[in-house]
């Protein structure tokens, strides 16, 4: 365990932080679930606005610093590709 103040203080930092870049990227993984779970059914007008609503967090946890701006766009670049394979 840390003794100085500000090591303390960069635990308790560190901690709150993770448990936030956590839960953008469960939020993250939960949307994209939805988008394949409404391809998996060939739902397409689902699919679309699960997609665009995974776009959304996608580009969310990019902007937060939580994914790099790249794997945000090459996630969502197949995520488009898989949705507009759709009959």
């Amino acid at each position: 365990m840390a003794n100085i103040k500000s090591a303390k203080k960069r635990i308790l930092v560190a901690r709150t932080r993770a448990e936030r870049n956590k839960a953008i990227r469960s939020r993250v993984k939960t949307a994209i679930k939805k988008v394949t779970a409404a391809i998996a059914a060939n739902d397409k007008a689902a699919a679309a606005t699960a997609f665009a609503a995974a776009t959304a967090e996608i580009n969310k946890a990019a902007s937060k610093g939580v994914y790099h701006k790249n794997t945000a766009a090459r996630k969502i670049s197949r995520l488009a590709v898989a949705v507009n394979k759709i009959a």
